[in-house]
């Protein structure tokens, strides 16, 4: 079953057991499809990404006709002026032409061949190339347009490799198809012309000279599906190597960390073993077929000297026709070997349309309805009514919760791991739609709203920044691209981060490495921040967005926090009580339901689940001033 397959089963939706996920490096994989046969509705979706280039495919296959047109002419060219020109010359109407000129006229038409040959395989070669890269460019931004619009319940159950897999390797085999596709028409008819010119030159020449296609055929019989099994095990197993490539490189903190290094490299490296052994065996299994091909040629150009010349020192053909058997037959086997491997390539190619498609179709379970709501402003409050959701079907995370953030108020939900306080951030940006009941944004529900509308009145702060590649000040504009540089400067020095930003040797321009890998946790938290703050959205929620600050950095967040809050709604989820005290409003949840619900103060009287976190673990911050 492929990873897709897996994460868009119906299966997981409400009412089901979701089944388990791939384990990367393991050879749970979905290359047993890899020799399927050419699939019909494949080619139709395949077709409507082909479609928009169809003039130029049309003169990309009269290029390839062309070309091998003159590929079969050559010899014929050649036969001529050896039968006319250079053996006996020629009479046309009984008027003799001399052998000289005859010469010159056959030279004349060889070269005219010869550049039609070269014309039409550039022009050939260029359409195809220029079709293929547009097709390549297309289906990627499909895919990518597709992946950045479906809901996150399949993003969360998904592996990245595998999707980055379909992006990069699958659709590329679709592309070698085009390819090869087209010039596998001309492959199919370069050897069904020769083969009629041959039977037409001389019949029985020909036909002793075609006399080892049976036996190319019985090898093809007995090597095809040894040669499927090889290929299939080198793709799995490299399958399985590059997972564990990949695995052994993102955890690589935590290998050295626990000095796991001599153990994992000697499981990669039977790994890695085993992925050599298939594919040195689907090598060998592939490189066969060449010395056989090339045997058969030299069998046949052997019947053609023998039974050719004996004919032609008998009276019987010419000798320009043997000439051009020579030359038939050398040519003969090339379209027979490309056509094999074309074959292999076609065979990947439905196996990929196959899994490309499967992530096309993943249907996005959250949309905008047709008359959905896209308001300009709202009032900002956020309210709960009897939600009850879950990812797994029979496991609810909230259970009949209810609460309302009024315009303008800093709500906190607190709770033990798993109390189910991010599904509730989640749900009030609408990445997923609730089983029951409703979430309501500016007094409507979120149902009722587009996607980018929720986009414009809420930003999201969350424990783990993500910073893309780009500058500091492209980070901090992200969700405004129109956001001035006075803008930026001042949503920076709000949160603190302008003082280091400025240190940096190109301040606001300097580059961020891979997920700002050149910068701090820290700093990278207040990045996100001064990012959150330029989107100027009515609603903010924090994810833990304290967590990774040291106390000092966060004291002065919470202190520009509490002016640049006024008029904004605020959602926050923290472990660390402390930093929620002043909080208008504590949400409690303890197994996705609300058990407690009031003020720092008010919740400290009663003393129940929250007084007694508070004292157990956030006593010492009890005197801080914030």
């Amino acid at each position: 079953m492929s990873a897709v397959r897996v994460i868009d089963d119906p299966s997981v939706r409400r009412g089901a057991t979701r089944p388990p996920r791939a384990v990367v490096g393991s050879q749970v994989d979905t290359e047993e499809t890899i020799f399927a046969s050419l699939d019909g509705r494949i080619l139709r979706r395949f077709w409507l990404f082909v479609a928009p280039y169809r003039r130029r495919l049309v003169w990309a296959l009269a290029a390839v006709l062309a070309f091998t047109a003159s590929q079969i002419a050559i010899p014929l060219v050649l036969r001529l002026v050896v039968d006319n020109a250079l053996v006996a010359g020629a009479a046309i109407d009984d008027v003799s032409i001399p052998a000289e000129r005859l010469l010159l006229v056959g030279i004349a038409a060889f070269f005219a061949v010869a550049s039609l040959n070269f014309v039409a395989n550039l022009v050939q070669e260029t359409l195809v190339s220029r079709i293929a890269e547009r097709l390549l460019i297309d289906m990627r931004r499909a895919m990518f347009a597709h992946l950045q619009r479906v809901s996150l319940a399949f993003m969360d159950k998904t592996e990245t490799g595998r999707l980055m897999s379909r992006l990069q390797g699958d659709v590329h085999a679709l592309q070698e198809f085009l390819e090869t596709s087209v010039f596998a028409i001309g492959d199919f008819v370069l050897l069904v012309g020769i083969a009629v010119v041959l039977l037409v030159l001389d019949w029985r020449l020909g036909l002793l000279t075609l006399s080892v296609m049976p036996i190319l055929v019985a090898v093809r019989i007995v090597w095809l599906p040894r040669a499927r099994k090889a290929f299939l095990r080198a793709r799995v197993t490299s399958s399985t190597l590059n997972g564990a490539l990949a695995e052994g490189i993102h955890g690589v903190r935590t290998v050295q960390g626990m000095g796991r290094e001599d153990v994992n490299l000697a499981l990669f490296e039977e790994k890695a073993a085993d992925n050599l052994d298939a594919q040195l065996q689907g090598t060998w299994l592939a490189q066969i077929m060449v010395p056989i091909v090339d045997g058969l040629t030299g069998a046949a150009m052997g019947i053609v000297v023998v039974a050719g010349g004996t004919a032609v020192l008998g009276g019987r053909i010419e000798l320009g026709v043997m000439v051009a058997f020579l030359f038939y037959v050398q040519r003969f086997f090339d379209p027979i070997r490309s056509l094999t491997m074309q074959y292999s390539v076609m065979q990947r190619a439905m196996a990929s349309g196959q899994r490309i498609f499967e992530v096309l179709d993943v249907p996005i379970s959250v949309q905008d309805r047709a008359d959905a709501l896209d308001p300009a402003e709202i009032d900002g409050s956020v309210a709960f009514e009897d939600v009850t959701f879950g990812y797994l079907a029979g496991q609810p995370v909230l259970q009949n919760v209810s609460f309302r953030a009024e315009p303008g108020q800093t709500v906190a939900l607190v709770g033990p791991t798993g109390s189910g306080k991010s599904s509730t951030m989640a749900l009030a940006h609408r990445f997923y739609d609730v089983w029951d009941g409703r979430v309501l944004v500016g007094g409507l529900d979120v149902r009722d709203l587009t996607q980018a509308s929720l986009g414009r009145h809420i930003a999201m702060v969350l424990q783990d920044p993500f910073l893309f590649t780009g500058t500091i000040a492209e980070n901090i504009r992200y969700a405004r691209t129109d956001a001035s540089d006075a803008q930026v400067i001042d949503a920076a020095r709000a949160v603190g981060a302008d003082a280091f930003i400025r240190a940096l040797p190109d301040g606001y321009a300097t580059l961020l490495e891979q997920q700002g890998g050149n910068l701090s946790q820290g700093q990278r938290q207040l990045i996100s921040f001064a990012r959150a703050l330029v989107a100027d959205a009515r609603i903010l929620i924090l994810d833990e967005a304290t967590a990774s600050i040291d106390s000092y950095t966060e004291r002065s967040i919470q202190r520009a926090l509490a002016r640049l809050l006024e008029g904004r709604t605020a959602l926050v989820i923290a472990h660390r009580l402390a930093t929620i005290r002043h909080a208008d409003r504590i949400v409690v949840l303890q197994q996705g339901r609300i058990i407690e619900d009031g003020s720092h103060a008010q919740l400290m009287r009663r003393g129940g689940l929250y007084a007694r976190l508070y004292r157990m673990n956030y006593a010492s911050f009890d005197d801080i001033d914030v």
